[in-house]
């Protein structure tokens, strides 16, 4: 697996154990539609979840959040929009980013809940 992949894979890791700790239930991970991919679907009380991770080594660049481009949006709510059909989903539906800032073995978590909106054109 490549370096980059590793790096995915435990910044996923690291944000299921902050949304499990803070009472979400994990109903999916690396889902896909065609070609298109969630990092993680959740379900918290009466809301579906979905959430982006992104994670950096540091925020030289700018912030990870800031790496969600419109056009990841706008996949991300079109494989959503899948998801809900194909399970028959009747929840409302938020989208959430998670920012993780990797420095060593130091991890900083920044979760921006209703990240942005499916109303995008």
């Amino acid at each position: 697996m490549a370096k980059h992949n590793e790096k995915g894979k435990l910044g996923e890791t690291y944000a299921i154990e902050h949304l499990l700790k803070n009472g979400y239930t994990i109903l999916h991970t690396n889902w896909r539609h065609k070609h298109l991919e969630i990092d993680i679907i959740a379900q918290f009380n009466t809301t579906l979840v979905v959430v982006e991770v992104k994670l950096r080594s540091s925020d030289s660049f700018g912030a990870p959040e800031d790496f969600v481009s419109i056009k990841k949006q706008k996949n991300t709510i079109k494989a959503t929009n899948a998801f809900i059909e194909e399970h028959n989903i009747h929840l409302e539906t938020r989208f959430d980013i998670i920012s993780i800032i990797q420095n060593n073995n130091q991890f900083s978590l920044e979760h921006f809940v209703d990240a942005y909106y499916p109303t995008l054109k």
